[in-house]
């Protein structure tokens, strides 16, 4: 199949929906498919475009089997409302003459959000008469008026109207958990349309390792130390304060340690918050993200993984880190909805605790549990390892993907007789 992903963060953006969608990508060109990514020029979680693509309109690249086609987008660090319309809106206009260029696909699939990437993917798929897959990562507008960062009604209305839009015109769609189906139910979406496809794991990367002989641990001190880790976005729905206030209600106990990685500009803002509040910082290690290659070893280097939301986050959101945590074989606190899909993963799972959210005495308890019994810290976190191996392996994730795809493929017609099956394709030229 020729498959066309259209998705505004890739490859390298450290986190997010960025290495979920680089994953996917490579490994359907693996499987021997044509694949093209249109995305934009990488930003994120900084929220400034990386130096060696600045300046640039549009940036054509080959990696691992796939092609990836960039384009402009407008990006400010700390966008207010009017600066996230105009980022999606230029991604939205720069990105639809990208993904002319090209090779006409068999299928398109976007994720959303955004939301606004729904209109260049229903003309695609009209001009290109195939189908369009809606890879659903998130429920707007419902997230962000839960969070209080859609407030204005006729802003509001606009991406309600966004949300019917993209959901009447994608021929499928894919949800990451059974709690999407609902929402979409409600607001009449069909099931047959649906698919719940749960986010996966490279689970031959993200892999228990050694934790005592630990090259991360070595780094910061950390040797024979309890280690509470947090890592990944720092931002509206987390609330990483209730991280900080639970390391300060267990500073009498010398071996434990809580390490916070997170962007650069978001962790500044941290410790900042720390000084203002006159909070001690000597159990707690703030550090900017590490590259991805080094992920598995920070992982490993933790004696219990962190998931942290704010109370009023939409209860079927689930945190992309929970299968990576799991399957790095540690166990989990998680401090979420308790009504949540994170919180059913781990009680299903047996691997960690749920904790209420942003209760900053709960979280203490809960390392301190762990760190008194290691041996049951230890039988969470082998019962996460093997969840992740039998619910969230990324070769099921791409079988479920090409079975949706090749379902929605018309029935090839035999081709007349002494002519071969051939397809014309017209395509813009290839922009350097």
């Amino acid at each position: 199949m020729r498959i066309l992903i259209y998705s505004y963060n890739y490859h390298p953006e450290p986190i997010g929906i960025a290495p979920l969608m680089t994953e996917l990508a490579e490994g359907l060109a693996n499987r021997g498919h044509d694949v093209r990514v249109i995305t934009g020029m990488p930003n994120y979680p900084e929220r400034k475009i990386h130096p060696e693509y600045r300046g640039k309109a549009y940036v054509t690249e080959e990696r691992n089997g796939v092609t990836i086609q960039r384009s402009y987008v407008w990006i400010r660090p700390n966008p207010g409302l009017v600066d996230r319309v105009l980022l999606d809106g230029s991604f939205v206009a720069t990105s639809f003459f990208q993904a002319l260029r090209g090779w006409r696909p068999d299928v398109v699939m976007l994720t959303a959000p955004p939301l606004p990437v729904s209109v260049p993917a229903a003309l695609l798929g009209t001009v290109y008469r195939c189908p369009v897959v809606l890879n659903l990562q998130d429920i707007l507008p419902d997230a962000a008026i839960h969070l209080g960062i859609l407030k204005n009604q006729a802003i509001i209305r606009v991406f309600e109207a966004l949300e019917k839009f993209a959901y009447r015109s994608s021929t499928a769609i894919s949800v990451i958990t059974d709690r999407f189906t609902e929402n979409l139910n409600l607001k009449g979406v069909e099931t047959e349309k649906i698919s719940c496809i749960p986010n996966w794991v490279d689970v031959n990367f993200i892999k228990p390792l050694e934790k005592e002989d630990n090259e991360f641990r070595k780094e910061l001190g950390l040797e024979g130390k309890f280690v509470a880790l947090y890592s990944g976005n720092i931002a509206h729905s987390q609330g990483i304060e209730t991280v900080i206030r639970a390391a300060t209600q267990v500073a009498h106990i010398p071996d434990i340690r809580f390490v916070i990685a997170g962007a650069g500009p978001a962790v500044e803002k941290l410790k900042a918050w720390c000084h203002e509040h006159e909070i001690s910082m000597d159990n707690i290690h703030l550090m900017e993200l590490q590259p991805r290659d080094r992920l598995p070893t920070m992982l490993a280097a933790a004696d219990v993984g962190m998931i942290i939301q704010k109370s009023n986050v939409v209860a079927f959101n689930m945190p992309s880190k929970t299968q990576v945590l799991m399957a790095s074989g540690r166990p989990i606190i998680a401090s979420v909805p308790n009504d949540g899909p994170a919180a059913d993963a781990l009680r299903d799972s047996g691997g960690g605790l749920v904790t209420a959210p942003e209760a900053s005495e709960e979280l203490a308890a809960a390392i301190t549990q762990l760190y008194e019994n290691p041996e049951m810290a230890q039988a969470m976190g082998e019962k996460n390892r093997q969840y992740a191996l039998d619910k969230y392996s990324f070769d099921q994730a791409l079988n479920r993907y090409e079975s949706l795809f090749e379902s929605l493929m018309p029935e090839a017609k035999p081709a007349p007789l002494g002519q071969p099956m051939t397809q014309t394709v017209t395509s813009l030229p290839k922009m350097p």
